[in-house]
């Protein structure tokens, strides 16, 4: 086949060259102006301006970053207690890698962690361990859950007739096969979406495709706080059954009678990593980000300090003043733990950073943690 030239309306040509192999080969252009292509030169071709989600071979293609509405789904991030697998208390929320949160109230014993074991591609999971399991009764819990902030979901439309489609993709393993389920739902628990997926071989990496419609009913909250929760279940009580999947219900529910209850099996094991959530209908590969952006996002919730002491300085007679500034500003006034060093009090803290006094010399802190978890 022939190059196509293409002449402009000044002086020079754009040629377009068929590829040396059988077959055809075919370039559909769009029929507005913008631009599709800049070469090194600065020349483009004629397009148009992307302003939402185009798509090619059905495959979402989104011209902005923060595709994934998960942070750490790849559980690089491991603040709290790194690799060292650490018992669930049970009836509180409990951390592993940062930003996944897991609640029981079932008996047992269980333990989570950052681990080294995954897919291809990836360097970590979070692993959740069934020391000694145990059944739940009607009503209880177990299940970790990941919360996108509001203001992260407040261009989905939620609760509007433009609520959009999303889509869950994940990798999972776990020594029980069988059918798991997840669930949607937002911050007051009054509407939730429950959907399965299915293990199908033990002890093996498994990847897995939810698509999920926008609910167009709820509240659904675009500030601050929580504004859709992801959870997966291991084993809650009948209480949070339904018996329709993939249908918004005004209720709170987690799973179905047909779902495995992981929890039950002393000594089962459950990995997850690789987690995205996004728009449209079709999953696309996981969003990587620099581990360095990974951690700021983190950092807006949680930060671990354990660097330098950090020392107050003389205010007046008497009055030392240690002024301390988070890396980032954090969703909102966080509480402060973990602290050691030697000062009197924390006597002010903001999203933005706290101060210390400490009415002698000699005042510093040493390690802190500070939370505006969701």
């Amino acid at each position: 086949m022939s190059a196509v030239v293409i002449t402009g309306d000044t002086s020079g040509t754009v040629t377009l060259q068929a590829p040396a192999v059988a077959g055809t080969t075919t370039l559909t252009l769009p029929a507005t102006n913008g631009t599709i292509v800049t070469t090194a030169s600065g020349q483009s071709l004629a397009s148009p301006a992307i302003t939402g989600t185009a798509t090619l071979n059905g495959v979402n293609m989104s011209p902005y970053t923060m595709r994934n509405r998960v942070i750490n789904g790849a559980m690089l991030v491991s603040q709290r207690n790194g690799t060292t697998a650490t018992t669930i208390t049970n009836a509180t929320d409990f951390f592993g890698p940062d930003r996944w949160k897991y609640y029981r109230n079932v008996g047992g014993t269980f333990t989570t962690t950052q681990s080294s074991t995954a897919p291809a591609g990836f360097n970590y999971s979070m692993l959740t361990t069934a020391s000694t399991g145990a059944s739940p009764s009607a009503a209880q819990y177990n299940f970790f859950q990941h919360v996108i902030e509001g203001y992260n979901a407040a261009d989905l439309g939620w609760g509007t007739a433009n609520a959009k489609t999303m889509t869950l993709s994940f990798w999972v393993r776990s020594s029980v096969t069988g059918t798991y389920p997840i669930s949607i739902g937002n911050n007051d628990v009054n509407r939730t979406l429950v959907s399965t997926y299915t293990i199908s071989s033990a002890n093996t990496w498994e990847y897995k495709t939810i698509t999920i419609a926008g609910d167009t009913s709820g509240t659904w909250l675009t500030d601050n706080n929580s504004g859709i929760r992801i959870y997966f279940d291991l084993g809650s009580g009948s209480d949070h059954n339904t018996t329709t999947t993939d249908t918004w219900a005004s209720s709170f529910k987690l799973r179905t009678s047909s779902c495995v209850t992981w929890g039950a099996t002393t000594g089962a094991t459950f990995y997850l990593t690789g987690v995205q959530f996004e728009v449209g209908s079709v999953a696309t590969p996981f969003e990587w980000r620099h581990y360095s952006q990974e951690l700021t996002l983190c950092h807006r919730y949680y930060y671990k300090y354990t660097g330098m002491n950090i020392h107050a300085m003389l205010y007046s007679s008497g009055k030392y003043i240690g002024h301390i500034w988070f890396p980032t500003i954090m969703r909102a006034t966080p509480s402060i733990s973990d602290l050691t060093g030697n000062y009197n009090i924390i006597e002010s803290v903001h999203p933005s950073n706290m101060y210390m006094m400490r009415l002698a010399d000699n005042s510093y802190v040493s390690t802190y943690s500070a939370s505006a978890e969701l």
